[in-house]
């Protein structure tokens, strides 16, 4: 059966139709919705001016609040990202519990387990802190048993084929955000303040090709970034991730509006983000502006004067001692934070950039994917300024996207080089698998030897200098490096040593060690992939 496409807000009014009614009594302390798509850029709202994405969601609670230009993710991938969110901490100082499908530990106690115990109701729908592997039984006896997002207290999910399926792409999954969030609100919620997340797994790949064609969309909105070609598969590639994250904003729509039905609204603070950017080659994975960048508004009219746009980098380190400091929540109970409450950004009357000692947030990443020889990562850390982006790749010898080659599972046959076989065809899972299976992916791969073509394959896939310097003003697309222009020595001293001082100030292993390498022994839980030996290597 063809799905229904939703193209208004009548469906939503419909399923608000049998709300409670208006409460009588105001809570004293803001309840919390907190809103995280899966895999989405900064660029890719209609209030940052994309053409080809609809998000009134996003856009109403940007415009009604506030709006900032530079948040960057934890990392660019979403274990370690997440992980970033709910410690405040970096993932480099969470051990296993900041690595990409590794173990959670009893240790890292996410700040929704504090609300739990000062008078909140937490719950959740959706993707919460993951993947992670926790605690399978008792012998599991460091592990966390549930997740660090929350508890989900229902699992209503759409039903393949069913008249009431009327999910718009067959690659969007079968939670149905909204009326698990719903029905929180009425059998788990009580008369307590409430904080809720809602973890959509859109838009992370797979999609279902071409589902843009019956979702209204026009293949000439599409902007296609200047790190890829502009060709149709690309463009429609980019059109059905575009599906998927409008998915995710028409569920944020329903809450909202069930909030206002039911007279919450103005005492939620609602905070919409991303946990890192688009899953295409050069992005998702890549401490690049597409990879890290992600949306971030929150709206809270009784407290934080809206209509604002602020300028200031702002961290997924700094969300957790945010919201503790809002719901008035000590930090005790959980390890050391790293990150800065923004309150004071919240609070403000003031746009543009606000507070002079916001110069500077971090990211980093490890692992991702099973995509190197012995479970291997490509260690990055970067330091982003209101201007600047300097990227340092600390094993430069490593392929960034992914060995070029795998090997046959349990032989020692090489896998065709690149992943191409002998008719030409693209296998993703066969090489490079940092980068998500895409038909972007397979194109560029697969054209490689044309001359138009080869640029964007080295952009994504070829090796890298051990620092990469950006100005994204300019160049938002961080197409051209700047380290080591005479031009910009001054920039790059000053974000070398903030970045050095950071990093030995959180104890970064990679920095300060005595194990530079502890992060490739944390076990990896999700299937891994065989790689041969790089040469040169005992």
């Amino acid at each position: 059966m063809k799905p229904i496409v939703v193209t208004s807000l009548a469906f939503a009014a419909i399923q608000l139709s049998s709300c409670i009614p208006q409460k009588k009594e105001v809570n004293s302390r803001p309840n919390i919705l907190f809103a995280i798509s899966d895999d989405q850029t900064f660029a890719h709202t209609s209030f940052a001016g994309s053409k080809f994405v609809q998000t009134p969601a996003f856009d109403r609670v940007a415009r009604e609040g506030i709006y900032f230009t530079s948040c960057m993710a934890g990392s660019p991938g979403c274990a370690p990202s997440r992980s970033t969110i709910v410690t405040g901490r970096y993932h480099w100082q969470n051990e296993q519990s900041g690595q990409h499908a590794s173990s959670w530990m009893k240790k890292y106690v996410p700040f929704i387990d504090l609300l739990d115990a000062n008078g909140y109701v937490t719950g959740r729908t959706g993707k919460g802190v993951g993947p992670f592997q926790y605690a399978r039984d008792e012998n599991d006896s460091l592990w966390r048993p549930t997740d660090a997002g929350g508890i989900a207290h229902s699992n209503i999910r759409y039903t393949n084929g069913s008249p009431e399926d009327e999910r718009t792409a067959t690659g969007i999954g079968q939670v149905n955000y909204f009326e698990n969030f719903k029905f929180f609100m009425e059998n788990v919620r009580q008369d307590k303040p409430f904080f809720f997340w809602y973890g959509a797994t859109e838009p992370h790949r797979a999609y279902e090709k071409d589902s843009w064609k019956r979702n209204g969309k026009n293949f000439e909105d599409a902007r296609v970034p200047g790190f890829f070609p502009d060709h149709e598969e690309v463009r429609s590639d980019l059109l059905d991730y575009a599906v998927e994250i409008e998915w995710f904003d028409l569920h944020l729509q329903r809450m909202i509006n069930y909030l206002e039905e039911i007279g919450e609204l103005e005492n939620t603070v609602i905070i919409v983000t991303a946990d890192n950017g688009m899953p295409f080659p050069r992005a998702k994975a890549n401490c690049y502006e597409y990879g890290i960048h992600v949306p971030f508004a929150v709206r809270y009219p009784k407290g934080f004067p809206g209509g604002r746009i602020v300028e200031d980098p702002v961290s997924f380190a700094d969300i957790a001692p945010t919201i503790l400091e809002l719901t008035q929540t000590s930090p005790e109970g959980m390890l050391p934070i790293s990150g800065k409450s923004i309150m004071n950004l919240l609070k403000s009357e003031k746009q543009g950039k606000i507070d002079p000692d916001k110069k500077y947030v971090f990211a980093g990443r490890e692992r991702h994917s099973s995509s190197r020889y012995l479970n291997w990562g490509y260690p990055q850390r970067a330091i982003r300024s209101s201007d600047f982006l300097l990227i340092w790749n600390i094993i430069p010898d490593r392929w960034p996207a992914g060995d070029p080659q795998s090997l046959k599972p349990g032989t020692n046959e090489l896998m065709p080089l690149y992943g191409i076989d002998e008719n030409g065809k693209h296998h993703s899972e066969w090489a490079f698998t940092d980068i998500d299976a895409a038909p972007t992916k397979s194109f560029i791969i697969e054209n490689l030897a044309d001359p138009a073509i080869r640029p964007y394959f080295d952009l994504a896939h070829a090796k890298r200098p051990e620092y990469e310097l950006f100005n994204v003003k300019e160049d938002p697309f961080n197409l051209t490096n700047l380290y080591g222009n005479p031009a910009y020595i001054g920039v790059q001293k000053e974000l070398q040593k903030a970045l050095t001082q950071e990093l030995v100030k959180s104890a970064d292993p990679r920095m300060v060690g005595p194990d530079k390498e502890i992060f490739e022994s944390y076990i990896r839980y999700s299937p891994t992939r065989e790689f041969p030996k790089p040469a040169g290597i005992k």
